[in-house]
Order: C-alpha cells, then sequence, then structure tokens
C-alpha cells in the first residue's frame, strides 16, 4: 500500500518519537543559504500531517550550542530518530523517515 493511503495506528499511551534533524548553512556566491531548516521545515508539516502528535520534529544547525553530538564520520544532513542515526549525507527522505516511524509504531502496539 502506498505510504499516502497507509493508516497510522496509534494507542493513547503510545511515546512520542523524536525526529532530529541536523545540518549547517550552505554558504554561496550570493551569501549563506539556510536551505536545510527549510527543508527540515517541510519534512515537520509531511509528519505531523500524517503522525499528528506522536512526532515531533528537530532541527539543529551544526553551530547551534544546543546542537547534539555528532557521531564520528557522520555526513550531514543528519537525520535521527529517537536518538538512532536513520540516515547520514545525501537527501532528508520522508519516505524513509516515514517508514521508521511505522516500524517503532508496530512494535509499540505489539508489546
Amino acid at each position: 500500500m502506498p505510504y499516502w493511503q497507509s493508516k497510522v495506528l496509534v494507542k493513547d499511551d503510545m511515546q512520542t518519537i523524536i525526529v532530529q534533524i541536523i545540518a549547517a548553512p550552505i554558504a554561496c556566491k550570493d551569501g549563506v543559504k539556510d536551505s536545510w531548516r527549510e527543508v527540515a521545515k517541510w519534512a515537520a508539516d509531511q509528519l505531523k500531517g500524517h503522525f499528528g502528535e506522536t512526532v515531533n520534529v528537530h532541527y539543529s544547525d551544526l553551530f547551534d550550542a544546543d546542537c547534539p553530538p555528532i557521531p564520528v564520520n557522520a555526513q550531514l544532513p543528519l537525520v535521527l530518530v529517537n536518538g538512532e542515526v536513520l540516515t547520514s549525507g545525501g537527501k532528508i527522505s520522508i519516505p524513509v523517515i516515514r517508514r521508521k516511524i511505522e516500524s517503532i509504531q508496530e512494535k509499540e502496539l505489539v508489546n
């Protein structure tokens, strides 16, 4: 079943899933662009629309004081789900993040 048709299964006591997106501004000839922050906002909107309040998305700039620790050899953008590396480098993929969230929720439903 395509992800846009899938049903979100939620228990009342389901724990909130934390998605962290860590990136850095991009320097270009026109100055510094904060494109990853914009992509993270879009991703947050997509995930909230699908999962509602069961998912919280946080963006951290690599240079922010409260940026979480970066694993050795990680590349930006870095996507963590509940503290575990999901993707490192490349693109931010909503389908990949969604499948991970669904996997976590299915495990919670079984327990």
